[in-house]
């Protein structure tokens, strides 16, 4: 696969076979993912990936846990009508393709709660980082994240990135043995392989004209 195809094939993947991932891949990935970009070098990005009974013990907390206030906001650019106009867009194909109509309050509550088990994911990495990390050491966790997405596709294998783990924050630091004061909890990200059946893996997306995001000057 060349890295056209990884980018372009890969997606948010939102139902996982029952089929686990094994150790000597996500070594293979992760080893490499560790060359992705980083500003000075600080190399901010610290994980855990969490497979098996382990998993299921951190998901059995997470699913009897109230959510607590996420430390960063993923939503703000929601207040502006073009972004706003992306987000009902991605909405309404994804619960479209599950068959859940926009009044169907209790049906989208409960397809959002699979985040929690991440989607039944076979393996789920847990992202985090020292607290001194400013803006731009997230934005080069962020590169690292998209190369370990675009080396998992390489594989094989799907992914879905989960912001909304950090609604658990706390759980998730007090199971992986992390000290609340030092490490901001920042994503999930659930890994295995994708259900290519599965219509809420399959719907149509929009991205946004080339045109609307890209200037070239000088040419």
């Amino acid at each position: 696969m060349n890295v056209t195809e990884a980018v372009t094939s890969r997606r948010s993947i939102r139902q996982f076979l029952d089929k686990p991932v094994d150790l000597e891949t996500l070594t293979r990935v992760m080893d490499k993912a560790r060359w992705a970009a980083s500003g000075c070098n600080f190399q901010p990005w610290e994980a855990s990936i969490v497979t098996g009974q382990p998993l299921k013990d951190l998901q059995a907390k997470i699913t009897t846990t109230p959510p607590q206030a996420a430390e960063y906001d993923w939503t703000a650019p929601g207040t502006e009508d073009a972004y706003k106009q992306r987000l009902n867009g991605i909405s309404a194909g994804m619960f479209g393709a599950m068959g859940i109509a926009r009044e169907d309050g209790a049906g989208r509550m409960a397809a959002m709660m699979r985040n929690a088990t991440s989607f039944d994911a076979p393996a789920v990495m847990f992202v985090y980082f020292p607290r001194l990390m400013k803006e731009p050491q997230w934005s080069d966790t962020g590169m690292w994240l998209q190369t370990v997405a675009l080396l998992l596709r390489e594989e094989g294998l799907d992914s879905c990135f989960q912001e909304y783990m950090a609604l658990y924050a706390n759980v998730i630091r007090d199971f992986l043995g992390l000290d609340h004061e030092r490490y901001m909890f920042f994503c999930g990200m659930a890994i295995g392989y994708r259900d290519p059946d599965a219509p809420v893996n399959n719907f149509e997306r929009e991205r946004v004209p080339l045109e609307d995001h890209v200037k070239f000057i000088g040419f």
